[in-house]
């Protein structure tokens, strides 16, 4: 797009600003031939590694929906998968080191057509010869210190500038991702915003806090299981959506589930990452920053988790991933969480149900995890993250015909964790645990998709939650916004839970007084669903305003029509973020 040109220009004069010092220099010495065949080497080096990774986003979009930051430095220390699924993803995307290695060899011809003649320089005479240099050296560099900074406006361009031409689904489009990892390199922490005057303030409009001094009733003591399936986006499965009268689904499982549980109609992710997903879900912790929560300088805070609030009930607690210890750092994150076991690849110590790539296969895992909560004490409170569904999509070779190709190839692994779900509750139904349980099904985030409405800004984030417990009441399709930040309150509600007060940033489904409401960040822009509305929010101004449940696409933008709505909403979203900030900088995400 020509709004782009901007920041290409910016990222390429950054990048190169070295060499474009180098080449203007205003001494003779950059005329001579060793000089000028290193600056080349350079050139060409410094180059290829700035094409690189917009060349790998056209395939990381597809998935995150973002353009890649310099947070991915911090992903790729945690734990050895980046390094171990580099050959795998480079022999997949092939095509991407074909373009590369295009791109290179053009840049290089191209550099061979547009040599320098040193003797023009060589027999002018010395003071002209400066004189001219420095001047153009000067000016030049001027020019450039522009273009490096974007226009000549007060400050230098961000990736939140892309918003002054669109709203935030489509501002990946006029980014780059070289510039997107530039201004996000060295990039501190949150801020304290003060949209409000005080913290205070700003809590009379929003506050975290979940208060049981007002419960009454008995409390339940009933176990919790809390299933997290990768990559489980609404588009996989058949409950949610129905086409011409019949349903194509990847899920029959599921899809039977759905029908004995408490679902949501807009229910959604307050992520794009598995790493971002999982402190979401166990303890209502959305990432609203460009780095994920887990990765970032406030990991280490104190926090509440489903697990640290029901051990205080003498409830055992673990979490379950067939990965390999240390992926995405889940298993620190879950021991910081409360959790006081973990069990990973390590742990299921059996080689020969490993996919090759990722981990245990989800058939093996989830029987594994359904033996080892038979022999656990009750209550108990235990998570589980599938894997299968992951790129590669890795499934074991005795069910490559069992299940059919999809639209997409991760949905003939969606079909084979369905499967392996469906293989896990026949297991647990027979247990004495079971019908004294509350399962939460939901997905870390969403996939790629081959849906327009799965590729909108409110499709992207719409993955299932689900409430199920055998022979309940919990059985109801429902309008209310929903997201995984509230599974926490959720099930403190479901369990009339009293022992103390606690931090998440969402409400429980089970409270209908409540103003429910879902909440994202992605591309330096928030994202508030809230009643029939959704407002974009880039930090400083709201961007646009629609009604999703008649305008599922984003195709009206309200915000000049109902400004005093935005408003209102605006200063809910604004106490939602100096709260969240104010407590991550401060440590003040548990109560005690």
């Amino acid at each position: 797009m020509i709004y782009g040109i901007r920041f290409d220009i910016s990222v390429v004069l950054i990048v190169n600003a070295p060499l474009i010092l180098l080449a203007l220099i205003p001494f003779k010495i950059r005329t001579h031939k060793i000089y000028d065949k290193i600056f080349r080497i350079l050139f060409l080096i410094v180059n290829s590694l700035l094409i690189l990774p917009n060349l790998a986003d056209l395939v990381y979009f597809k998935f995150a929906a973002r353009r890649t930051t310099s947070d991915m430095f911090n992903i790729m220390g945690t734990g050895d998968d980046f390094w171990v699924m580099l050959p795998k993803y480079i022999r997949d995307f092939w095509y991407i080191m074909v373009i590369w290695i295009f791109s290179i060899l053009l840049m290089r011809f191209l550099l061979k057509r547009t040599k320098q003649s040193p003797e023009n320089y060589q027999s002018q005479k010395t003071i002209k010869y400066y004189g001219i240099q420095s001047i153009l050296f000067l000016l030049l560099s001027s020019f450039a210190i522009i273009g490096m900074r974007g226009g000549l406006q007060l400050k230098p361009i961000s990736i939140i500038s892309a918003g002054q031409y669109f709203s935030g689904k489509n501002i990946p489009l006029i980014l780059n991702t070289p510039f997107t990892i530039i201004k996000t390199l060295n990039k501190k922490g949150l801020e304290n915003v003060t949209y409000f005057k005080t913290f205070e303030d700003a809590e009379k409009n929003y506050s975290p806090v979940h208060k049981i001094s007002i419960k009454t009733g008995e409390y339940d003591n009933s176990n919790v299981v809390v299933i997290i399936l990768e990559s489980f986006s609404k588009e996989h499965i058949g409950f949610f959506t129905p086409q011409k009268g019949k349903i194509k689904t990847y899920t029959p499982f599921l899809d039977s589930l759905i029908k004995e549980s408490l679902t949501f109609k807009y229910s959604f992710a307050n992520a794009k990452r598995s790493i971002e997903g999982i402190p979401a879900v166990l303890a209502g912790i959305p990432t609203l920053m460009n780095i994920p929560y887990i990765s970032s300088e406030y990991s280490l805070d104190k926090i509440n988790s489903v697990a640290s609030l029901l051990s205080a009930n003498n409830y055992q607690t673990a979490f379950y991933h067939g990965g390999k210890n240390g992926t995405m750092g889940f298993d620190n994150f879950t021991i910081i969480a409360g959790f006081e076991k973990y069990y990973g690849k390590n742990e299921y110590n059996n080689d020969k149900d490993f996919d090759g790539e990722w981990g245990i296969y989800d058939e093996e895992y989830l029987q594994y995890f359904a033996k080892n909560l038979s022999t656990t004490k009750t209550p108990f409170v235990a998570g589980i993250f599938t894997l299968s569904s992951h790129h590669p999509y890795t499934i074991p070779s005795k069910y490559k015909n069992k299940f059919s190709d999809g639209k997409l190839k991760i949905q003939k692994s969606i079909m084979y964790t369905d499967f392996a779900l469906k293989r896990f509750f026949e297991t647990a139904s027979k247990m004495p645990w079971f019908d004294n349980t509350l399962f939460v099904i939901t997905a870390d985030h969403t996939s790629e998709s081959a849906d327009p409405f799965y590729q909108s800004r409110m499709g992207e984030f719409a993955v299932p939650i689900i409430y199920y417990k055998h022979n309940s009441n919990l059985k109801a399709y429902s309008n209310t916004i929903t997201q995984q930040s509230d599974i926490l309150p959720s099930v403190m509600d479901f369990l009339n839970y009293k022992k103390q007060n606690y931090i998440a940033f969402g409400e429980s489904v089970f409270d209908s007084t409540k103003n429910h409401f879902a909440v994202n960040y992605l591309n330096d822009t928030y994202v508030m669903f809230n009643e029939n509305y959704a407002l974009e929010f880039d930090g400083n101004k709201s961007l646009a305003l629609y009604e999703f449940r008649t305008d599922s696409l984003f195709q009206n933008n309200l915000l000049k029509s109902k400004p005093q709505l935005s408003k209102s909403l605006e200063k809910k979203l604004k106490a939602i973020i100096q709260s969240y900030n104010y407590r991550l900088i401060n440590n003040k995400l548990s109560v005690n």
